[in-house]
C-alpha cells in the first residue's frame, strides 16, 4: 500500500486513489479491527482522505457524513483554486514583467483580507535573495512551489520569482524550475521563460486549473464512495466495481 505519507489527492491518479482503498478493504478484512484505521489516521496528512478516514469509520449516520464530506470537498476544492490562482497570478507577472507591487495587489483580491502587510510580504520576499547563495543550502524546500504550502508562504515564494525574474530576467529563471515541484508552476514559469504571451499563459493555466479542479473533485466523489461501501462491508469485487465508474 502507498505511503500514507505520499498520498496527494490532487496529483495522484484515480487509479493510484482507487487502490489505496482496495487496500484499505483488504487489510481491515483480514485484521478484523480498528488497528488499521488508526495507523492511517495517525499517519495521513492529506486533509481530504484523513477526513475520510476520520468519519466514514465513526459512529456518524451516512447521511450526515455525506453532507460533512460535501462540505469538506468544497472547502479543500476551493483551497486548490486559490493556491493555483496564486501561481498562476504569479506565472502572468513573470511573462509580462509586472511591477511586483501590483502582483502582490493581485493576489491579495484572492482572500478576504491580506494574508500579511505589503512591507512585510516583500522584506520575507527579499530575504529569499540571500537565503538561496550559501553553498549546499536546499532549494528543493527553499523553492518549493505547491498546493500543500500554507497560503502565506506560497505568497512569499511565488513574490520571491516574480521579483527575480523583474530584476535579474525570466530566462534566470530556469536555473530553479527543478526544485520548484509543481508541475503546474514549473510548466507556467518554462512557458514564459520561451516567451510565450502573457495573455496566453493566463488563458492557458486557467484551462489547466478548471481541468484539474474537476478531476480532483470526482476522486473526492469516488473516494466517498469506496470508504463508505468499506464501512457498509460490501465485498472487495463490488467495490471495486465502484471504482471503475470513476476511471476512463
Amino acid at each position: 500500500m502507498e505511503k500514507p505519507q505520499e498520498l496527494d489527492i490532487l496529483e495522484m491518479p484515480v487509479e493510484g486513489l482507487a487502490a489505496y482503498w482496495l487496500s484499505i478493504k483488504k487489510i481491515m478484512d483480514a485484521k478484523k479491527g480498528r488497528a488499521i484505521l488508526d495507523e492511517e489516521i495517525a499517519n495521513t496528512v492529506e486533509p481530504f482522505i484523513l477526513h475520510l478516514l476520520e468519519t466514514a469509520f465513526s459512529n456518524l449516520d451516512i447521511p450526515l457524513i455525506r453532507r460533512l464530506t460535501q462540505a469538506k470537498r468544497e472547502i479543500q476544492l476551493d483551497d486548490y483554486r486559490t493556491k493555483i490562482d496564486l501561481m498562476r497570478l504569479a506565472i502572468y507577472a513573470i511573462a509580462s514583467g509586472e511591477n511586483p507591487r501590483i502582483t502582490l495587489v493581485r493576489m491579495d483580491s484572492k482572500f478576504a483580507h491580506p494574508l500579511m502587510t505589503e512591507d512585510r510580504a516583500f522584506d520575507m520576499a527579499t530575504a529569499m535573495f540571500d537565503a538561496i547563495r550559501p553553498r549546499g543550502v536546499n532549494l528543493d524546500t527553499l523553492l518549493s512551489v505547491d498546493h500543500k504550502l500554507q497560503a502565506d508562504r506560497l505568497l512569499v515564494k511565488l513574490l520571491f520569482f516574480v521579483m527575480f525574474a523583474r530584476r535579474e530576467g525570466r530566462q534566470n529563471l530556469e536555473q530553479f524550475i527543478p526544485h520548484t515541484g509543481s508541475r503546474f508552476f514549473s510548466e507556467g514559469v518554462s512557458l514564459a521563460i520561451d516567451n510565450f504571451e502573457a495573455d496566453f499563459l493566463t488563458y492557458h493555466m486557467k484551462g489547466i486549473r478548471d481541468r484539474v479542479l474537476v478531476e480532483t473533485g470526482r476522486k473526492m466523489d469516488m473516494a466517498m464512495e469506496m470508504a463508505l461501501a468499506i464501512r457498509n462491508k460490501y465485498a472487495y469485487d463490488d467495490i471495486f466495481r465502484i471504482a471503475r465508474a470513476y476511471m476512463p
